[in-house]
């Protein structure tokens, strides 16, 4: 980002190295996520402000563990271990680590053993915290303090306030650690000195400051999908450039229903863009005849948008060229697309992976450090209106990705009736903001029999798939009211004759993703 304070997350494989990214930034301080395979020098050059250790699957004694090299501890920056980070830091610091043959997980009380504790001591003695580990750290390394302990974890926390290293085994992180954001804070504070003073202005500054130098007085193009990402990220270029922006709409017929109107009323009244609306609904058909495999689609759907907006660029460009294309990714899609921290691809993102290796643009991507819930602030300090800033997300390749199976016009009408009911069901019961997202999925090569009046159906199942979530990287199902579900049931299986069963999806995120492809 810019010249702020910057608080890098070293990733041990942890599911929860992205959240904890999110809760130092919660404590206005920026963060970033690196893999436990950076170097000491790689770390050094990034200037942090200080270092969290995540947590991690692994167990320190493991063959091929990721290890800390002890030189971490020997440059005066502030260093903060959590639970396999935490273990890590006592081997690498001399301290002991042993399998106390109590495995610890979930719910756990802590003992606070000393009051004057930069990190707990001013909570209660005793305290719930999180706990997820087998191992445990049983000698606090020389010079360490020992502040609590738990009855699986002789050493639950040390810290050395005077080299600025303090460790916790309990995962400080997740909501179900009482006093987990006040911990983090305190390290921030209390031993690492950050001052707190990043803020989504602070985002708004530093990106159009970024986007005026790099772009000059050269053209740029952006992307439209309807999802608030694309939406943010155009208001935040234009904010930079005004009218050296041209924004394409492209209609690719795996809109939701009335959702191209929708962009083309609400956001150009917002933003005062200008906006070029692309029909290629037949392009995008025919290119998808015949696919059914997932990544396929992604990659078609990726691959057909780009190649618009080449044809488009020519014409807005009228003989000047367009060099810059907008897209509206965020740090999840970097992270799942193994951009982040050394992770493992889960899937390729339509604005990550999947792009044509000849792409004739440079990408402009301003929101590419932030979390979904930072890019909303950002939309509302951008004066975005609320219909826009709190949609529901919704991916860039559109419906084509919640059809199992091929992509056909018919298949897409049905699927748009569907998802049109589920959503205006939702909102009636005014319980919108209680879902993440809730993605409508049809699976188009499952049929089913039925019964509907007096005769015999062999329709389409249709999934319902509402998540809770804070961020999209772990995310679990959202538990609806019965009245509500079988209200959205009744409706699709009288109002869509080809539906004549509708299931509802109720696996967390892990082991399954949000979308089904």
């Amino acid at each position: 980002m810019g010249d702020e304070q910057t608080v890098l997350v070293v990733d041990f494989g942890a599911q929860y190295a992205q959240l904890i990214a999110r809760r130092i930034r919660e404590a206005n301080v920026y963060s970033e996520i690196v893999p436990h395979t950076a170097s000491v020098d790689d770390i050094l050059a990034r200037q942090p402000a200080a270092i969290v250790l995540s947590g991690g699957p692994s167990s320190v004694y493991a063959d091929n563990a990721p290890a800390v090299d002890p030189a971490l501890f020997e440059q005066g920056i502030p260093v903060f271990g959590i639970c396999y980070g935490f273990q890590a830091m006592a081997q690498a610091l001399g301290g002991e680590v042993a399998k106390t043959g109590e495995r610890e997980y979930g719910r756990t009380e802590l003992d606070v053993i000393t009051p004057d504790s930069v990190l707990l001591g001013d909570l209660p003695a005793q305290n719930n915290v999180w706990m997820s580990h087998g191992d445990a750290v049983v000698r606090a390394p020389a010079g360490f303090t020992v502040t609590s302990t738990s009855a699986g974890a002789p050493v639950a926390s040390f810290e050395n306030v005077t080299r600025k290293l303090a460790g916790v085994q309990f995962h400080p992180e997740v909501l179900h650690t009482e006093h987990g954001q006040a911990v983090l804070a305190k390290f921030l504070r209390g031993i690492a000195g950050c001052d707190g003073s990043w803020t989504m202005g602070n985002v708004i500054a530093e990106q159009v400051d970024a986007i005026r130098a790099r772009v000059g007085d050269r053209r740029v193009l952006c992307g439209l999908s309807g999802g608030v990402d694309s939406a943010v990220a155009a208001a935040l270029v234009q904010r930079a450039i005004g009218d050296q922006l041209t924004c394409v709409f492209v209609d690719h017929g795996l809109l939701r229903k009335g959702e191209a109107e929708q962009v083309e009323r609400d956001f150009v009244a917002a933003t005062r863009v200008n906006l070029v609306v692309a029909n290629e609904q037949a392009r995008f058909f025919a290119a998808l005849s015949g696919i059914t495999d997932p990544e396929q689609k992604r990659k078609i759907i990726g691959r057909e948008f780009i190649r618009v907006f080449e044809e488009r660029a020519r014409e807005v460009a009228a003989g000047a060229a367009v060099d810059f294309l907008v897209q509206g990714t965020l740090y999840p899609d970097v992270v799942e697309s193994g951009g982040g921290a050394g992770a493992a691809t889960i899937k390729s993102h339509h604005n990550v992976g999947g792009l044509p290796d000849d792409l004739e643009f440079e990408l402009i991507e301003p929101l590419r450090t932030l979390f979904k819930d930072e890019v909303r602030a950002v939309g509302l300090e951008l004066g975005l209106p609320p219909e826009i800033v709190w949609r529901h997300p919704f991916p860039g390749p559109g419906l084509g990705i919640r059809i199992v199976g091929e992509v056909t016009p018919d298949n897409v009408r049905i699927l748009q009736e569907a998802d049109a009911i589920a959503r205006e069901e939702l909102s009636a019961s005014g319980l919108d903001g209680e879902v993440w997202q809730f993605p409508v999925v049809l699976l188009a090569e499952v049929r089913s029999v039925g019964v509907q009046g007096d005769g015999r159906t062999y329709g389409h199942p249709i999934v319902l798939r509402p998540v809770s979530s804070e961020d999209a990287m772990t995310a679990d199902w959202s538990r609806l009211p019965y009245d509500l579900v079988a209200r959205i049931s009744n409706r699709i299986t009288n109002e869509v004759p080809e539906v004549n069963r509708v299931t509802l999806d109720v696996t967390s995120k892990p082991p399954g993703t949000i979308e089904w492809e």
